[in-house]
């Protein structure tokens, strides 16, 4: 992996701070490796892809595992949902599988991304369950869209009711629930719900963000909210516990990291002030190679780029 002066992966500080301590505190190479870390830098959290992408080559546990590790990355956002990598009623068997897969390359199953929406979705419990005991703590529920026959209060009271019981779920396994904010897309009439922000914040404002929280997407709240966004990441901020990466190029489309606004939003300094540690999930959501050009590696070097990006953000973020 390509790194700069100022992006280092976590894998890669921890290796050196390991052999550091293995050379002795005495020794002149410590001196050395610890001015490489100068105090006004802060090790980026975990980066985790959001492995939708690797449905598009049809890759395997083992070959999605190569993927991550060569990319630099510290996980995947596995995505356990109908139509997803794993099938929800194949969560059980295969969890464990990708996730011995994505350890011996020395990544790991981070986050998922699922089609939960009450304790009564298909495998729901099964899940949830099985994503803890793989040390998966946060997991993404499903959308809820408007345009349905319902009224927009009565189906808020819906939401609220379902997320009460995924809440006393969560609170019994030790494990939270996210509620992404998503955009409206130009020709759909079902516009999800909480894409709006202040929508957002009445759907979490009860609940303790242990159990049900926030994944925010700035990509997303930019294009909903424009200029106003960071007005309602304040307000939403206790409830934050993932962030999604996507760079943004208004009115809404999706690009390159590093040719939209992510790079002057002021984003990452917010989260280094509220002391983010969280996996970071990195979304790739552009047409990320020519025509005919979609191969394994192609993808590695993508991601590598948005990875190197990524890092730049945030220790620019850290020294300023």
């Amino acid at each position: 992996m390509m790194i700069t002066k100022n992006s280092t992966t976590r894998r890669q500080f921890l290796s050196i701070a390991g052999a550091a301590v293995a050379i002795g505190a005495g020794s002149s190479r410590l001196c050395r490796l610890a001015s490489a870390f100068p105090a006004t830098e802060r090790a980026i959290p975990p980066v985790a892809v959001f492995s939708k992408l690797y449905q598009e080559l049809k890759l395997d546990f083992e070959q999605s595992a190569i993927v991550t590790a060569a990319a630099g990355l510290d996980g995947i956002d596995c995505a356990v949902r109908p139509k997803g990598e794993i099938l929800p009623e194949r969560a059980v068997d295969d969890m464990p599988r990708y996730s011995e897969a994505l350890g011996k390359h020395g990544v790991r199953m981070l986050l998922m991304t699922t089609g939960i929406q009450g304790i009564d979705s298909s495998h729901a419990h099964d899940i949830v369950v099985t994503g803890k005991k793989l040390g998966i703590r946060f997991y993404r529920l499903a959308y809820w869209s408007h345009g349905q026959a319902v009224p927009a209060s009565k189906l808020m009271d819906q939401i609220k009711s379902s997320l009460t019981d995924l809440a006393a779920m969560n609170r019994e396994l030790g494990v939270c629930g996210l509620y992404q904010n998503h955009s409206a897309s130009p020709d759909r009439t079902d516009a999800p719900v909480g894409g709006n922000l202040d929508e957002l914040y009445d759907i979490v404002k009860d609940f303790d963000p242990k159990q049900i929280g926030v994944a925010f997407d700035l990509g997303h709240a930019i294009i909903t909210h424009g200029d106003e966004w960071q007005k309602h990441f304040e307000k939403l901020k206790d409830h934050i516990r993932v962030v999604y990466i996507k760079d943004v190029k208004r009115p809404a489309s999706f690009v390159p990291f590093g040719e939209g606004e992510f790079s002057g939003s002021g984003f990452f300094e917010l989260l280094q002030k509220m002391n983010y540690n969280a996996p970071l999930s990195l979304h790739v959501e552009y047409d990320w190679a020519s025509k005919g050009q979609k191969t394994q590696a192609a993808l590695v070097e993508t991601l590598k780029h948005s990875r190197r990006v990524l890092g730049d953000w945030w220790q620019h973020a850290a020294i300023h």
